[in-house]
């Protein structure tokens, strides 16, 4: 049975842009996912985005590299919300697994739709971005951070592709970074949050929300999946990127049983 939320947070989500649902997955089903991410992190090919040191920094397209990870997209409490939010069903525009290493690349400040909507030609930001939390994340270890409500802004036109961007060849190859003079503007009218959450939490976030993060100086892991879901009439039309970037598949995501992630369990 698909999953859905009380009418409070709901509307909380349409308010500030998102919620974060502490618990939403077991900690067994996070160990599956954890067995699932560490065989994707050990990968080689051209969707593995590293850290200039070489350590593994984001592995895009985790829902088409290891069947853990593509159950994880048809959870039935990620797939209930996400049609109790959006009112259709959905498909995987794009995932990823972002891990943080210590001292490596932040994360300068964007909104998700801008790329999709001006690279990959998707019309409207009738989406959502899942973030599932693989470990505890605190004050410390490079949290999400987020300006709650700015996604009532639409597409940020104050933003471009930073060619000295520390991963400008890597991971933010395609990202519109928002400016400093925009950013100061939407922080004093809508302020600002950080999203800390243990192991299992889940965040479901408007895809036009601006958001970001800093370094990790931390020793302390901080590993989350991304799952970027659109409704099914809201696809991508221009197919400049490769699939692991930008969907070719838009069939509906089939919720699956309670039990599908620990039935994986090793």
């Amino acid at each position: 049975m698909p999953h859905t939320i009380d009418p409070a947070l709901a509307d909380e989500y349409r308010r500030k842009g998102y919620i974060c649902l502490p618990g939403l997955l077991s900690a067994r089903e996070v160990e599956v996912l954890n067995a699932g991410t560490e065989r994707v992190i050990g990968l080689e090919g051209p969707q593995v985005m590293r850290e200039r040191n070489g350590l593994p920094h984001v592995i895009y397209g985790m829902h088409l590299l290891d069947e853990r990870l593509a159950t994880l997209a048809r959870h039935p409490r990620l797939v209930g919300i996400c049609e109790q939010l959006l009112g259709q069903p959905v498909y995987v525009h794009q995932s990823r697994v972002n891990a943080k290493q210590t001292g490596g690349a932040i994360v300068n400040w964007h909104q998700d739709f801008g790329t999709y909507h001006r690279v990959d030609g998707v019309p409207r930001p009738d989406g959502i971005m899942i973030a599932v939390f693989l470990n505890d994340v605190n004050d410390f270890n490079a949290p999400l951070m987020a300006v709650p409500g700015s996604h009532v802004e639409g597409v940020v036109s104050e933003a471009s592709t930073e060619t000295e961007a520390e991963d400008r060849d890597r991971a933010s190859k395609y990202r519109y970074d928002i400016t400093t003079q925009r950013m100061t503007q939407l922080i004093d009218r809508y302020g600002l949050e950080h999203i800390t959450g243990p192991a299992g939490s889940v965040v479901f976030m408007n895809m036009q929300v601006v958001h970001g993060s800093t370094v990790n100086i931390t020793p302390l892991k901080r590993v989350i999946l991304y799952l970027n879901v659109c409704t099914i009439d809201n696809r991508g039309t221009s197919f400049q990127r490769p699939e692991y970037l930008a969907a070719r598949d838009f069939r509906p995501l089939e919720a699956a049983a309670d039990n599908c992630l620990t039935a994986l369990a090793d």
